[in-house]
């Protein structure tokens, strides 16, 4: 596991590529590393542009403050995540744009793409709508997530786990893809959605590595 000042260097770098990239706004969604003694978070109500490591906040899973600063209102939500998956080491929460109109519709992103397949699961599904920063939420989300690495909140926006935080982000840019391709399809009469038998085929040939840099497909 790296040290706490790689990792709070690194949610800098994200929380602003997050911004950048449209799939924030101020200071809204939050980003997390695992550590050993339990998270580092993104405090709360403060813009990207004015984050600084120095700034981030170390929570146990407990919800004991280890530092100085008040950790983001969804602190929860990411505790509950470590707490039940122990292979997910970093967790972003984003309103990315389509991904919370369909969130706000309250669409799931099915089996349309065989790329859905890379969150872990052949759908990705909705947890149903719970006031932001509560235990509901938190349950609702874990429950939802299962062992997959992204899924919608109702009336919220979107929220994507991975082994660290380069994988977590990767699947947060992935799902806002999925979500931009699905209302796309919405929008004209509806997507034709793949066999469950396809996206199994799907999830085998990600499973012998399809997508490696290595892999000449």
């Amino acid at each position: 596991m790296q040290d706490t000042h790689e990792s709070a260097q690194e949610i800098v770098r994200v929380a602003r590529h997050l911004e950048e990239q449209g799939l924030n706004l101020a200071a809204s969604g939050n980003v997390s590393i695992r550590l050993d003694e339990g998270m580092l978070i993104t405090p709360s109500g403060v813009e990207p542009t004015r984050l600084a490591p120095e700034r981030l906040v170390r929570v146990a899973l407990d919800g004991r403050v280890l530092s100085a600063g008040k950790p983001s209102s969804e602190w929860a939500m990411h505790a509950a995540l470590y707490r039940r998956r122990s292979d997910v080491g970093a967790v972003v929460h984003c309103h990315s744009r389509f991904a919370t109109v369909l969130a706000c519709a309250h669409h799931e992103i099915p089996a349309l793409h065989y790329m859905v397949v890379a969150t872990g699961a052949s759908r990705i599904p909705l947890a149903p709508y719970a006031t932001f920063g509560t235990e509901a939420l938190s349950d609702a989300v874990v429950g939802t997530l299962g062992a997959g690495d992204a899924c919608l909140l109702a009336n919220h926006g979107q929220i994507a786990v991975g082994r660290d935080l380069a994988a977590a982000l990767a699947t947060a840019e992935l799902v806002e893809r999925l979500a931009e391709t699905h209302w796309g399809a919405l929008a004209i009469g509806g997507p034709r959605l793949l066999e469950e038998a396809e996206m199994r085929r799907v999830a085998d040939r990600f499973a012998a590595g399809y997508g490696r840099a290595d892999d000449p497909a």
